[in-house]
């Protein structure tokens, strides 16, 4: 393997990670463009480092009468493999009992697979490799939609007409009430109810929407979305 070839891996290993943490860099992701790019060259020089070792090892193999030089193949890679796992971890957090950075995490592994690969002179399986990645983080949400259950707190006044507007409003776009906590509290001159929704929220409808129309209505005073 000449120079000129290695630079190239790592070169490619740079683009690869560098499209990659551009794309979880843009949504505010803990690891971003430098992090993927370090994992993805770091990953490559092991590949490429791996593959020279085979390549003196096969030399000198052939040089002697009695070739008995043994090669384990693949060895170091693995490590590579299991240990970005830690790395990954780190970039995984719970708040709130809400888990975040799975995505993240998976990011970044795939990115020290893509670097393997472009270091052991694979490009075609890289680059396809790199274009999936790609693909699954920007656009398959959008394309693949998946009904979800959201919980959203209300807080109203005026109840019968309220809660009518609220139900019309969630039949109208095809949300589905699956239960609901109730609160009431003595305002003096008026109650103050709070409702606590679990809903079955088709792929089409967002948090922003319902947050959104429901703030219209005059009788709302207060709504938030909730993790539990």
């Amino acid at each position: 393997m000449t120079l000129w070839e290695q630079g190239l891996r790592l070169l490619l290993a740079v683009v690869i990670g560098c499209v990659i943490g551009i794309e979880r860099e843009r949504k505010n992701r803990p690891a971003g463009m430098r992090t993927h790019v370090l994992v993805c060259v770091g990953a490559s020089l092991i590949a490429i480092m791996e593959s020279l070792m085979i390549s003196d090892t096969i030399t000198l193999n052939m040089g002697t009468i009695q070739s008995g030089i043994a090669i384990s193949y693949g060895r170091i890679s693995a490590q590579v493999i299991s240990g970005i796992g830690f790395l990954g971890a780190g970039t995984i957090f719970i708040s709130q009992k809400k888990i975040a950075g799975l995505t993240t995490a998976a990011s970044l592994w795939n990115a020290a697979c893509l670097g393997l690969a472009v270091g052991m002179g694979y490009y075609a399986i890289a680059v396809a490799g790199c274009a999936i990645v790609m693909i699954t983080l920007a656009f398959l949400q959008r394309v693949v939609r998946v009904n979800s259950v959201k919980h959203v707190e209300v807080k109203f006044i005026h109840r019968v007409e309220t809660i009518a507007f609220i139900n019309d409003y969630f039949q109208s776009v095809g949300v589905r009430i699956l239960d609901i906590d109730f609160h009431v509290e003595n305002k003096g001159k008026y109650n103050l109810y709070t409702n606590i929704y679990t809903l079955d929220m088709p792929g089409k409808t967002t948090y922003k929407d319902i947050v959104n129309k429901l703030s219209e209505y005059a009788n709302i005073q207060g709504i938030r979305t909730r993790n539990t």
